[in-house]
């Protein structure tokens, strides 16, 4: 904040959901912002998760009261924020007397609930499954069960929206960049800054800015930069570990999820998902030092162990050739030295490495997607020492981009759509509203019937949102817009996937 008008105030490095946020608090504090991901933004991590807003009610039996009454808090906070994209949502835990006695259950459930005062979606409600809707798709041996709530969100959406709030703001923001060099120098001016040099995937244009601090939310790869980019010494360490999801043709009715406890004490949501289908989650893998954190894949074994964990509650059997789509993502947890990868914290550390004479580094250590805001929020304050006059914290009560819906009523806003766009199919313009909130008039613009769209690629995809998407939202490659801006990839044919995929090579080459 003030000084040459080049350098920027903050730069950060990473791509994903908590660099994203920081990115977006920082420029609404009024500073001056870059970042930089080295793939498609929320290409990893962030796009792999299991898609909930939620406290945590397992980490309760790791007391993780702090991050359990955060995450709480924040999942009020978020619904409210961006209702195209996350909503509230049910979550059926049937009772299985042998792991989990009903008492204990209960009293996880009760603290639940109450571990937030405010919280004002519908408390935990004891269910018989036999008779009650929440036990459609389960096998009639499970009798008992608890309903309690949670919420839904489209992960790599949310990072996107995160970053055209900093875009919108003024933030530089490099797309498949990667920061090959980060270095502290002395100012012209007195003080010091960091000169960061980035480069593009393909390695042929390089980029150099300056920033007066540094945010290196690089995710998996948070203790690789420190050590080969930045050359910054630190004791802390994540733990890698491998998550998978598989996702099968609907296993049951209703707009509920199962939350399966399993005999090894971890639990794997069955949750509703586009529509037409289950999604299925999550394992935890421990990855071993030295294992590269980029791209891992689901094994067959994980599949199994998926399979046959739904395959004892759910009515309907699922094996590996149900399997319609299935993703792995590596989660970068703050080591906290337990040997178990499901008892390791979710809980985040922000470490700053700099004396108040020097350009500050702050590194992100673990995190989860619901935390990711106060997150932020917590990672601003602490450099408020470099930036004494910079904003307040202001996120809780903005809404994010196109999510400026009167009362935050999805539903409403939507009948007035249907409204407005008398031509185009109803069931189109709410997938199409889920996707882009407020934002979607702009997508259809004059459009008066389906043909007036572009080409149709299949599924509910037209050139026109495809274009939107580019513009807009920084997509290139076709798993950018299938499988992350849109999902559309599920409900489309494997020749239609790669008429797609041709049409954008062809489309960039152009």
């Amino acid at each position: 904040m003030g000084g040459d008008s080049d350098v920027l105030d903050l730069f950060v490095v990473g791509g994903g959901i908590n660099g994203a946020g920081i990115a977006c608090d920082a420029t609404g504090r009024g500073l001056k912002v870059g970042l930089c991901e080295q793939d498609d933004f929320a290409r990893h991590t962030s796009s792999a998760s299991s898609k909930l807003i939620h406290g945590g009610l397992r980490y309760l039996e790791h007391y993780e009261f702090r991050l359990v009454r955060e995450a709480l808090k924040e999942r009020e906070v978020l619904l409210a924020k961006m209702a195209h994209i996350a909503w509230p949502m049910r979550f059926v835990l049937p009772h299985e007397p042998h792991l989990r006695p009903r008492w204990m259950l209960r009293l996880g459930l009760f603290l639940y609930d109450h571990l937030d005062w405010h919280m004002r979606l519908p408390k935990t409600e004891s269910v018989d499954l036999r008779t009650s809707p929440y036990g459609a798709g389960l096998k009639p041996d499970f009798a008992r069960g608890f309903a309690y709530s949670d919420g839904w969100v489209d992960d790599a959406r949310l990072v996107i929206l995160n970053l055209r709030s900093a875009h919108n703001r003024g933030a530089r923001v490099f797309a498949r960049h990667r920061c090959v060099s980060a270095r502290r120098e002395d100012s012209p001016g007195g003080g010091r800054f960091w000169r960061i040099e980035i480069e593009d995937v393909a390695g042929d244009r390089r980029v150099e800015v300056r920033a007066r601090g540094l945010v290196n939310a690089a995710g998996p790869w948070v203790k690789d930069w420190l050590d080969g980019v930045a050359r910054v010494a630190t004791r802390k360490r994540v733990r890698l570990i491998k998550g998978s999801h598989i996702v099968v043709p609907k296993l049951h009715d209703g707009d509920h999820a199962f939350m399966l406890q399993n005999s090894d004490q971890r639990i794997v949501f069955v949750i509703p998902y586009q529509r037409d289908f289950s999604l299925i989650g999550t394992t935890d893998i421990a990855l071993p030092d030295g294992h590269a954190p980029g791209a891992v894949t689901i094994d067959p074994a994980e599949v199994t162990y998926l399979c046959d964990l739904a395959n004892h509650y759910m009515a309907r059997k699922i094996g590996p050739s149900d399997v319609l789509w299935s993703y792995a993502g590596v989660r970068p947890l703050f080591d906290d030295g337990s040997n178990d990868p499901s008892a390791v914290t979710r809980d985040y550390v922000l470490e700053i490495d700099g004396a108040h004479d020097e350009a500050p580094l702050l590194s992100v250590f673990g995190g989860k997607i619901t935390t990711y805001r106060k997150l932020a929020e917590h990672a601003l304050e602490d450099l408020r020492g470099w930036y004494p006059t910079m904003g307040g914290a202001w996120t809780a009560c903005e809404p994010l981009p196109d999510g400026d819906m009167p009362h935050a009523d999805f539903d409403a806003f939507v009948e007035g759509l249907y409204q407005a766009f008398r031509g185009l199919p109803e069931v189109y313009l709410h997938r199409l509203a889920r996707r882009h909130g407020t934002g979607t008039a702009d997508v259809l613009g004059d459009a008066k019937e389906l043909a007036d769209l572009g080409r149709h690629f299949g599924g509910d995809l037209h050139e026109r949102e495809v274009e939107h998407l580019i513009a807009r939202e920084w997509a290139r490659d076709a798993d950018d817009v299938l499988w992350r801006r849109t999902k559309e990839g599920l409900h489309m044919t494997a020749v239609q996937r790669d008429a797609f995929a041709d049409w954008m090579r062809g489309r960039n080459a152009g």
